[in-house]
């Protein structure tokens, strides 16, 4: 951008070889009588000065900062002046992309007035308290609140992308974002005030800037998606302002530099969404099915079909979620859909014939396990699901054979002997009944259903005395009590 060859005031951009500014050009007009000296020569505006001084917003910002964090270290009785866990963090709306990429984007707002400790909210405030009243005198409080969300929230895409399996907490995106914007906007606009008073300004800015992404990198606990995020927001932002908005009353412009940056981290956000909330969201699936947080993961994995329709493995586990839940039909649909898209997928195969049993669609059941057999018959999963659906055709002498085959395939196959363990009592073979479920409770420990099978069994052998044990010992695990 060149400057007035008169006054030296910086000329607008798309001059096209003008090389004094309008404000000489009319002066040096009335100078040649060009214009009457009666006439009111237009002032130009005069560079940059703010709004004045100004701390009402910075001062709420870090009061919701300070309030949040007494509220977080009175509900964990203190914990979090120190460092609270992870769980915690997460609790008070951390920025976690399994949660973030999820659906739950508001953790993108709210990461930013959470902190992992004491130092940790006391160097930010500090940081606010110091840049907040300029950035709130230079650029008016509504440009300021504006850039202040933005570039928290540019903090938080860029931390979700660069380490999604981690929380991140704290307002630092958001105050590097303050940074970058008076950075360039005293690189860039055209102030009142000494250029040696703000050269001596955007040094230090420039230091802090610099010190504190150096030591974010040599740090392992330090943020630094959310710092380089922020900051590059808030350096948009600032140089949008400068350019094409430094007067404060040019409000529609201010609105359209602000637009402008939110489009384009709305731009980032998809991006990030679409590079890496597939694998982020299958991991989220997987650890609410473990959790038995069936209805919450069948939300997950719903949207992730519906994102990625030929994904075997996110149908399988919804199908999975189906099943747990009972919705059968369901269930159904998708193995089913998962056996077209991976034909040898024994295990896809197994839990279909499963379903079919929970539906009481034994002759489908008999038919996809026999056939499974035949394809391979050292499948224990096979034989195992055409164990069960022999008994439930009550062939038990047929179905024992059929789980011995099983365990003989693999003896630490889940449940196998307990159902065997149940077709020797109906074949009334006790001493082969006890076997089979000792070796299932030695396998998977304590169980009620083990030991109400146990009590039948020691029941029909007539040892009384062991089967009101067993039966005492199910009915404690029943109601969750523990056995001496």
């Amino acid at each position: 951008m060149a400057n007035c060859e008169q006054c030296g005031r910086k000329l607008p951009r798309f001059s096209f070889g003008r090389k004094i500014c309008h404000w000489c050009a009319e002066y040096e007009a009335v100078k040649r009588g060009e214009v009457s000296e009666d006439s009111v020569q237009k002032v130009m505006p005069t560079p940059w000065t703010g709004t004045g001084s100004g701390r009402t917003i910075t001062q709420i910002l870090a009061g919701i900062n300070v309030a949040v964090f007494v509220a977080m270290a009175m509900a964990t009785a203190g914990v979090s002046l120190t460092e609270p866990t992870m769980q915690q963090l997460v609790q008070w709306g951390a920025n976690f992309g399994p949660l973030t990429l999820s659906g739950q984007w508001w953790r993108l707002v709210t990461y930013m007035f959470v902190h992992g400790g004491f130092l940790h909210i006391a160097l930010n405030m500090w940081c606010l308290w110091y840049l907040g009243p300029l950035c709130e005198g230079l650029y008016g409080p509504w440009t300021y609140l504006g850039l202040y969300f933005i570039s928290g929230i540019a903090g938080g895409v860029v931390s979700v992308g660069w380490h999604p399996s981690g929380p991140s907490v704290g307002a630092s995106g958001a105050i590097f974002g303050l940074a970058g914007a008076l950075i360039a906007s005293f690189k860039l606009g055209e102030f009142s005030l000494p250029r040696a008073a703000i050269s001596s300004v955007l040094r230090t800015l420039v230091v802090f800037v610099a010190f504190n992404l150096i030591w974010g990198f040599s740090s392992a606990t330090t943020d630094n998606g959310a710092h380089l995020g922020g900051l590059l927001a808030g350096a948009l932002i600032g140089a949008l302002v400068a350019l094409l908005a430094p007067d404060h009353r040019a409000i529609g412009m201010r609105f359209m530099a602000l637009g402008l940056a939110a489009a384009v981290v709305a731009g980032g956000w998809l991006w990030v969404d679409r590079t890496r909330g597939f694998e982020v969201r299958v991991v989220r699936a997987n650890q609410l099915l473990s959790e038995n947080r069936n209805s919450e993961a069948i939300g997950v994995l719903e949207g992730i079909v519906r994102e990625r329709p030929s994904s075997a493995q996110a149908r399988y586990e919804l199908a999975l979620a189906y099943f747990n839940a009972k919705r059968y039909p369901q269930a159904e649909s998708e193995f089913k859909r998962v056996v077209e898209l991976q034909p040898q997928n024994g295990s896809a195969a197994y839990a279909l014939g499963l379903t079919y049993l929970r539906e009481n669609r034994v002759r489908d059941a008999a038919a996809l396990f026999t056939s499974q057999v035949a394809k391979s018959a050292d499948d224990s999963n096979a034989h195992f699901g055409l164990g069960m659906t022999l008994a439930q055709q009550g062939n038990c002498a047929a179905a024992v054979q059929e789980y011995q085959t099983s365990a003989r395939l693999d003896s630490a196959s889940s449940g196998v002997y307990y159902e065997m363990g149940q077709c020797d009592i109906t074949l009334k073979k006790y001493d082969d009944a006890i076997t089979a479920l000792e070796k299932e409770q030695q396998q998977n420990g304590d169980d009620r259903d083990i030991e109400a099978a146990l009590a039948e069994a020691y029941k029909g052998k007539g040892m009384s005395a062991k089967a009101i044990e067993a039966q005492h010992k199910a009915d404690q695990l029943g109601s969750g009590g523990t056995s001496e």
